[in-house]
């Protein structure tokens, strides 16, 4: 019994060289340099941790970057929302800003983990996970965020579309790169936003489906201008669908659009059975819901009286 015990992957030792804690961002580019590929960020560690315990990856080194001043701010810029690296799941739900301009954001981030989880997890490590099922990752994704990403070859700005490459894995290089920031639009007067989820229980659970949608309407709110609309865990990275964005474009704000739209968005996701979330069909049932129900409530705060 204690053999089986010590092969928990939340049993097993860590064995690392060096745990590093850097004061800049160019000092942690350096560290991550001189390990050329045997070190790695941690920020929150609410998944390296998990990671390394589990032996998804190895490395002789981590460099934590949680204390570099600068990196937990949430702050505004014109229209636009930018927060640092380091901003915390717990940080967004609770922002003023974010609850303000872009509160499909910080409802999405209440629903990570437990209290004590969500106090140290990172949006931006969110990020670079790269899971389908990240809570972050969704409404970041209807909010056509942008990520910058500093190197020694300096910074490029990614939009969140390009960002995600496949199951677990992003543009970013966590042995050679550091996600510094996070940016996007805030929400106008005739715009609304949803987020929600379906999971097995209220706390503590993955989701089963997540949505998120973004509208934009005209000024008589009759019509929809634009609509983003992201989905996840339905194909291997967090999932918005430009084909089915182009044909909500231009239709009238009625339920029978709506309708429309989310038996579209059911039939072209892919979500694999899985013992965890469900049979497929049971999954493409509920995003034809929760696509539905997000709409609704977004087209209802920018305004539309939907009949």
């Amino acid at each position: 019994m204690s053999h089986v015990f010590k092969d928990l992957h939340w049993s097993r030792d860590i064995s690392l060289k060096e745990y590093l804690v850097p004061e800049t961002l160019a000092q942690a580019l350096q560290m991550l340099s001189d390990y050329d590929g045997r070190a790695r960020l941690i920020a929150g560690g609410t998944d390296v941790i998990v990671d390394l315990r589990r032996r998804n990856y190895e490395v002789e080194a981590l460099v934590d970057i949680s204390r570099i001043p600068g990196m937990d701010g949430i702050d505004l810029e014109g229209d636009r929302i930018i927060l640092g690296g380091m901003v915390t799941h717990a940080q967004t739900a609770a922002s003023r800003l974010i609850r303000d301009k872009a509160e499909l954001l910080a409802s999405a981030c209440l629903n990570v983990g437990s209290p004590q989880i969500r106090s140290i997890a990172t949006l931006g490590g969110n990020l670079v996970s790269g899971q389908p099922a990240a809570d972050g990752s969704i409404p970041l994704l209807a909010l056509s965020a942008r990520v910058a990403i500093i190197s020694g070859k300096g910074e490029r700005v990614v939009p969140l579309k390009d960002f995600f490459l496949d199951l677990g894995k992003t543009v970013v290089d966590p042995t050679r790169e550091i996600l510094s920031r996070i940016e996007f639009d805030s929400l106008g007067p005739n715009q609304g936003g949803c987020t929600l989820r379906l999971s097995k229980r209220k706390a503590l659970g993955l989701p089963i489906v997540i949505c998120a949608v973004v509208v934009t309407v005209d000024a008589a709110k009759q019509v929809i201008d634009e609509a983003a609309i992201a989905l996840g865990p339905v194909a291997p990275i967090p999932y918005r669908d430009q084909g089915l964005e182009s044909v909500i474009q231009g239709k009238p704000a009625t339920m029978k659009t709506l309708h429309q739209v989310a038996e579209k968005a059911s039939a072209q996701c892919t979500p694999r059975d899985s013992l965890l979330r469900g049979s497929c069909d049971y999954r493409r049932e509920m995003v034809k819901v929760l696509v539905r129900r997000c709409l609704k409530t977004a087209l209802e705060q920018a305004g539309c009286t939907l009949n």
